[in-house]
Formats: structure tokens, sequence, C-alpha cells
């Protein structure tokens, strides 16, 4: 990471500093030393060259009234310059006199005409200090949007660090202002389905080794007494008892990996699902006729209309299937189904009049393998069931309700509203 904070910050500052660079070089080359600067002396020298040798000081006499800035005609014999420092009458040559004086020359036929000593700009020598000025400017404010960055980096970092060891609840907290924020909202909400992912696969190894225990060990007691209810002589109707009681044995544990199969189904083939559309109504009728039988509830449907959504037809009922079956459980005398449109959604209510949810546990209810602690009707089950009706219901881009108190209990499964005509047109 700091690699990274020093890599990004030597590329900006460099950037900045080869770009200034670049640019006062070609402000200096192009527009300063143009000759804007050097044409009054120029055109003096021309105009020089221009008068008889012995009227030039005469005339220069005239004009050269300023102290800091002294001219004098001088014989090119007078002056020796290097090869490469040749005299014309069209540019100027500059030689420094010391550190703080130049000499200008400038060629007037056979004579030399200088300029100076001249003070040398004293704002020259402040460019190189603005200049630094500048190009440190431009490193602060680099530095100023790095340094933020840089430690939002590093906050990924250790998060990913402690999610990596096993820290499944780890969360980033940003500012909203964060040039990295919907990095870690993605990071949180992978946290969150991996740690739910990883909670899911506890609680699956808990119900295989809690719930399968006790079925297990009575078929294990029941394989022991064998012997003694399969001689010849033991009555019948006690052997056919004893192998009724394994086979209700067999069969819960079979229910058992039923209910998980189909839980953790609902996760992995969240991608999968096959959707259609379903008659509500219908569907719901059906399920009431299958199930009406395994209790001694009345089982009503209210609705005025034929209600369809965009669904799963077997999740459907599966889910129906498992709030009816939780309300005959459960409920004393009544159960009942409406069927509501509510405009922008399809509401399905189921009602029973037994004692109700203790407000402690309606808030875990849909949670897996939960189970209340308070005991009702032997509390039977594997507290499967209305977890895989969330998850179904999560499925269908919907949600579940539940409203309980003492004589009045409704779960509420909830469709959003889908346009079925634009939906059966994108199938054909």
């Amino acid at each position: 990471m700091k690699r990274l904070f020093i890599s990004l910050y030597l590329l900006l500052s460099l950037s900045f500093l080869g770009i200034g660079w670049t640019l006062d070089s070609i402000w200096q080359n192009n527009i300063e030393d143009s000759g804007d600067m050097d044409a009054p002396l120029i055109a003096l020298a021309q105009l020089l060259s221009s008068l008889p040798e012995y009227e030039r000081d005469e005339y220069l006499q005239k004009i050269n009234n300023n102290p800091a800035y002294p001219l004098r005609l001088l014989n090119q014999s007078q002056v020796a310059f290097g090869k490469s420092q040749g005299l014309n009458s069209d540019s100027i040559l500059v030689t420094r006199h010391d550190d703080n004086h130049e000499l200008q020359f400038i060629a007037v036929d056979n004579q030399v005409l200088v300029a100076g000593p001249v003070e040398i700009d004293p704002r020259g020598r402040l460019r190189g200090l603005f200049t630094l000025f500048f190009y440190l400017s431009l490193a602060f404010v680099a530095l100023i949007w790095v340094w933020p960055l840089s430690k939002d980096l590093k906050t990924l970092r250790h998060a990913t660090r402690k999610f990596g060891q096993a820290n499944w609840d780890t969360q980033i907290q940003l500012s909203p202002s964060s040039q990295v924020h919907s990095l870690a909202d993605t990071f949180n909400e992978m946290a969150k389905h991996i740690s739910a992912l990883i909670e899911n696969q506890k609680h699956l190894s808990n119900a295989v080794s809690h719930e399968i225990r006790t079925p297990l060990a009575r078929l294990k007691f029941a394989l022991a007494l064998a012997p003694q209810y399969c001689t010849p002589d033991t009555d019948p109707q006690k052997r056919q008892a004893f192998l009724d009681d394994m086979q209700q044995d067999v069969k819960e544990m079979e229910n058992l990996l039923q209910e998980l199969l189909t839980y953790a189904s609902l996760e992995s083939n969240r991608q999968s699902l096959d959707f259609e559309r379903c008659n509500l109504t219908q569907l719901t009728q059906k399920t009431v006729e299958r199930l009406q039988g395994l209790g001694h509830q009345n089982i009503s449907i209210n609705t005025d209309r034929v209600m369809e959504v965009m669904g799963d037809p077997s999740l459907i009922e599966r889910a129906l299937q498992n709030l009816i079956t939780n309300a005959q459980r459960f409920s004393e005398h009544n159960i009942d189904i409406a069927l509501i449109n509510q405009g922008n959604r399809i509401c399905l209510t189921v009602t029973d009049d037994g004692p109700g949810i203790a407000p402690q546990d309606q808030e875990m209810i849909f949670e897996p393998f939960y189970r209340s602690k308070v005991v009702q009707n032997g509390n039977k089950g594997h507290g499967l069931g209305l977890a895989i009706i969330k998850r179904i219901m999560e499925r269908h881009q919907g949600e579940v309700k539940l409203s309980s108190q003492p004589g009045n209990t409704a779960f509420t499964l909830i469709w959003p509203h889908v346009d079925l005509r634009k939906s059966t047109e994108k199938t054909d």
C-alpha cells in the first residue's frame, strides 16, 4: 500500500513538474527571448549606423543621460569575443559583467555599441523561488488528493485481511465522499452474503448432528430389542407396532433431510428459477383440498376474483403448504385464507385462531432451525418451514409478514404486481 501511495504521488508530482517546466521553457524561448525587450537598443544601433562616424559620439552624448543605462561606442578591435560569439546589427549579444550586472553589445558598422554595465533584472532572481513555490503548491494539492485515497485503500486492505482470518462480520465504514465508497459497499455486500452462507452451513451441520440424533438413537435402541420382537412366539400386534415405530423414525429422518435439501437448493439455485404465469387462486384451492383432511379445522378461502402472479408454481405451492400445515398445527377451529389485490402488489394471508406467537419469538421465527422455547402443541417440526417460505418469497422479489396476538395469527405472502401481458409477450 505504501508503494502504491508513493508511486501515485510521484507520478502526479513529476507530471506536474514536467508539464510546468516544459510550458515555462516554451514561454521563455518564444515570448521573452523574441527580441521585444531588445528592440529599442537595436533601433538605436540602426540609427547610429545611418550617421557618419564622427557624428555618432556627439549624438550618443546628447541622449546618454541615464546613469543606470550607460552607452558608449567602441571600435571592434577594442572588444574581444569568442568564435561562437559573433556580432551583428540585428541582435544583441549579452555577457555577464559580474553577479549583478551584464553588458549588451550590438554591431554598428565597424564599431560596437556597448550598453552597461546594466543591473540584471532583480525579478529574474525571484523567478526561481516563485517557480519552486509553484511546483511545491502543485505537489501539496496532489498530496491532498492522494492521501485520503491512500488511507481508504489501507482500510480496505485491513478489512480484507480480517475477513481472510475468518472474521465474517467484518464491515467497512467509509465517508460517503470517499473515492472508493462504492468499492467498500460492494465488499460489505459480499461479506454479508458469505457470512450468511457460512452461517447456513453451520446451521445445516448442527441440524444434522442434533435433529437426526434422537430418531437415530431410537433406531439403535430398537435394533437392540429386535431379537425380542422377531421371535416366532412374539405377539404379531406388538411386533407390528414395533416395526411401525422404526418406520416412523426413518420417515422423520427422511423428512428432515428433504427439508434440508429444499432449504439449501433455494440458496444455490437462486439464478435458475423458472418463472411462469401462475393462477394463484386455483393453486391455493388445490392445496387446500389436498391438505383439508390432515386437520380438524375448517379452511375457508376468501377472494372476489382470479389472482395471477409470475413465479415458480412448485415453490409457491410449497410455501402455501408450509403455511397451511403450520396453521393446522396451532389453530383451534378455523383457518381463513384471503387473496387481495392491492394495486401494486398481491397479498395472500393465512389466519388461524391459535394461541399466537410470543413477541420475543416473532423477530426470529423466520430464521432457519429456530423454534420457540414456549411449547405449543408439542412444538413439533424442525424449524425450517417458515425459513423456506421466506426464501421462496425472496426469490420471487416478494416478502412474508407476520402479525400475531392470542386468537389471531396471520402470515401474509406479498408478491410485487407484474404486468402479466408484458411478461407473456417476452415469453412468446
